[in-house]
């Protein structure tokens, strides 16, 4: 009988081992989760508000490169506020999207050159 008492009393055993494993595996995804969060979704939201800001502060002479890498100066902003008109080169302007604006170049220039001197 007792050789049946130590087969009962090994499962009971392991499932409370388990149960505090199980305690342990929570605290580890919620910890994963709040690195994600800090590491990877905060930095990610600034981006995008300043990406926001950046395409509507935009205005006639900016200098921009678009997602594609064209170059060109603002020469419009159309009235429904979600495209510009850009002149690359000469006459030649294209009408773009401003969510394909992806930085203004003439603020990075005008660094530059300061450092420089």
């Amino acid at each position: 009988m007792s050789l049946i008492t130590l087969l009962q009393a090994a499962p009971a055993a392991g499932a409370a081992g388990q149960q505090g494993g199980g305690l342990s595996m929570w605290i580890m995804l919620i910890l994963i989760f709040v690195v994600m969060w800090v590491f990877m979704i905060m930095p990610q939201r600034k981006q995008q508000k300043k990406m926001e800001e950046f395409r509507k502060s935009l205005k006639k002479g900016d200098k921009v490169v678009t997602a594609g890498g064209i170059y060109g100066t603002i020469a419009e902003v159309s009235d429904n506020e979600k495209t510009v008109l850009l002149k690359v080169d000469g006459d030649v302007k294209l009408r773009v999207d401003k969510a394909s604006l992806q930085r203004d170049f003439s603020e990075s220039d005008a660094q530059q050159t300061a450092e420089k001197k």
